[in-house]
């Protein structure tokens, strides 16, 4: 059971990976805005990503326990140097730039957050049976310690601004919550606070942050400006049909309509060129790797262990549902790549060693 789970893990990783590569070329192809390069660029990080996944596997997660609250710790320390010293492009600051390569550190701030919740719920060495009595130590430890955890990080992406990533933060933390044995009154005061606390949000959001908001309701009022993205998202993925248009034959994409087709809005390329059919597909990929994910959290022997599985799935789940939502128009455009298929070499390469730390869990869950 534990090979056939590996296995499937690294098959639909693989096709993951291929699925975006075909997508990359097509939003690259003959085109004058986004440069063939970036093809290139990401069929060279996917072989290295293979690698990695591969080394990674081979190590015993729990090295990671040790180094859980040095990991933050300089994530943050990042995090607050981007606002200072960080380059500033399309109206945010969230990359560093070392000889011509943009590496952005809320990125490796998700896989940090994810490692620091872990070891926190888990509150002993992670050799400890799950069966063992809980940790608790009542509102403080088990509420508003981890939600400080969270909301350092959160606020200074929330800075930059990035409002996505921010609100994934805190979603991550929020499935890690419902799944540490926390009770659940808590968490509903916690879903009441943040529903009542949303019409004062509204207030320290940015101009645009508003105005995706605003067309996310009704992209007509502003379809040559705000609402222009996912207007032309919809258009592609809509003429797109059952089997698409084939490779390399969206107009949408081909004619330069689509917007940030290679990174945020590469969903609507396979939707375009490979209809219902295709986007059927990649969503299959991502629910195999998914259940693989959840059926490791079950299994694993040590509380570190299951939340870290818990953490990786959780925020796999998120992100590739609010990106598909997005291109669908089911969500606001926020900004948050598509896992392993989108270009963006820092996404790209932590969801990788996400990859790599669920085989490493896998391959060590029936040994304690």
């Amino acid at each position: 059971m534990r090979r056939n789970i590996d296995i499937l893990i690294w098959v639909f990783t693989l096709l993951i990976m291929g699925a975006g590569l075909i997508a990359l070329y097509s939003a690259s192809y003959h085109n004058v805005r986004v440069s063939n390069e970036v093809f290139y660029d990401q069929q060279m990080f996917a072989v290295v990503g293979i690698l990695i996944i591969y080394l990674l596997s081979r190590v015993d997660y729990r090295f990671f326990f040790d180094a859980a609250y040095i990991f933050y710790g300089l994530n943050v320390i990042l995090l607050v140097l981007v606002l200072v010293a960080g380059r500033h492009a399309l109206g945010a600051t969230r990359w560093f730039t070392f000889a011509g390569i943009s590496f952005q550190p809320s990125e490796p701030a998700k896989l940090a957050l994810i490692l620091v919740l872990a070891r926190y719920f888990a509150g002993r060495r992670p050799s400890v049976s799950l069966n063992d009595k809980d940790f608790h130590g009542g509102l403080w430890q088990d509420l508003m310690v981890p939600l400080l955890i969270t909301g350092v990080p959160m606020l200074l992406i929330f800075k930059q601004p990035d409002l996505g990533t921010s609100l994934l933060f805190f979603g991550i933390c929020f499935i890690m919550l419902f799944t540490s044995g926390l009770e659940y009154k808590y968490l509903l005061g916690l879903s009441a606070c943040c529903l009542t606390a949303l019409p004062f949000a509204w207030h320290i959001l940015k101009d645009y942050q508003k105005d995706r908001l605003l067309v996310f309701l009704n992209p007509n009022i502003d379809p040559m400006g705000a609402g222009y993205t996912i207007i032309q998202s919809k258009i592609a993925i809509g003429s797109g049909r059952f089997f698409g248009k084939g490779w390399l034959g969206g107009t949408q994409n081909q004619l330069n309509f689509l917007p940030e087709r290679h990174t945020d809005f590469i969903f609507s390329v396979i939707g375009e060129e490979w209809g219902l059919l295709g986007t059927l597909a990649v969503v299959s990929f991502y629910f195999v790797l998914i259940y693989c994910g959840l059926k490791i959290a079950e299994q694993v022997k040590d509380k570190f262990g299951m939340q870290l599985a818990i953490g990786i799935v959780g925020i796999l789940t998120l992100q590739a549902t609010i990106n598909i939502g997005m291109v669908l128009g089911l969500c606001p455009v926020v900004g948050l790549t598509l896992p392993l298929m989108s270009y963006g070499r820092s996404s790209f390469m932590i969801f990788v060693i996400m990859i790599g730390l669920l085989l490493s869990l896998s391959k060590r869950r029936t040994i304690f």
